[in-house]
């Protein structure tokens, strides 16, 4: 049996394991337990190696058991359960994107306000050709891990005669992103205020994305002069995002709610 936490931010769920068999067959046991109509669902699998008492490392696996660079997200819901399972309420956790602190900043167990780094995003417009749609202006976008940005005034999010989702499917797995990338939908509402839609790598439509809030925030506010200081919008609620300077680290806070505590049956 397996031991897991079940917790969510805006909808973006997560389970957390305890990362003590190095032989785990990591990417099998991400599809097989975030099956959602087969086991206990989940967009990904945090596994946490505890290499001290405060010093923790993070693997991310998607729910395809593909492996990912980071998730802001799911980097939050870990220290949401960290605060809750041991007290700690400031941290840094290292991940295969770079290291990122976390602090909590208002606990009513389960739920958890959590401020994180981000570390420094990276921005460059870009105009990418996709097969049967043409040219998609955007941007790139790099928090740790790849994004491709593009902006829309539509209500559905809808782009070059397709559904969000439609399009989204097509860049993710665009041969000119060799690792594949996460792609952000944004309607900039007011300089104050953002509003996206994510396909997520590995996932596919998600109702929220740490990274993607960043990503989504780091176009608006270099590109559309949005504010540095700003809440992005998706589907599964509100994120705020202060980012001083361009080469400074951009902070990121949001809840994470764990769900639940169980077992399961592994590999």
């Amino acid at each position: 049996m397996i031991s897991f936490v079940k917790v969510h931010a805006c909808g973006n769920d997560f389970l957390i394991l305890e990362e003590t068999v190095a032989s785990r067959n990591h990417a099998e046991l991400a599809k097989k337990l975030c099956s959602r109509n087969t086991s206990i669902g989940a967009d990904g699998i945090e596994f946490l190696e505890r290499r001290s008492y405060d010093n923790f490392f993070l693997r991310l696996f998607n729910a395809d058991g593909s492996e990912a660079e980071l998730s802001g997200n799911g980097t939050r819901c870990v220290a949401a359960w960290l605060a809750k399972s041991e007290g700690i309420t400031e941290l840094t956790l290292g991940t295969h994107g770079g290291l990122r602190t976390c602090k909590v900043i208002d606990a009513t167990d389960p739920l958890y306000l959590i401020e994180s780094g981000m570390g420094i995003p990276r921005v460059m417009q870009r105009t990418i050709v996709i097969p049967g749609v043409g040219e998609v202006p955007g941007a790139m976008v790099n928090v740790g891990n790849p994004h491709f940005v593009l902006f829309t005034e539509t209500e559905d999010f809808s782009a070059h005669g397709l559904s969000w989702q439609q399009l989204g499917a097509k860049i993710s797995v665009s041969p000119l992103f060799p690792h594949g990338t996460n792609v952000e939908f944004v309607r900039v509402n007011r300089p104050e205020e953002i509003e996206f839609r994510i396909f997520e790598r590995g996932c596919g439509p998600t109702t929220s994305s740490g990274t993607g809030t960043c990503a989504s925030s780091t176009a608006a506010i270099a590109l559309r002069g949005a504010s540095r200081e700003l809440t992005a919008i998706a589907q599964g609620g509100p994120q705020q995002i202060v980012w001083p300077a361009n080469d400074q680290e951009m902070r990121l806070t949001g809840p994470a709610e764990i769900v639940c505590i169980g077992e399961a049956w592994g590999l």
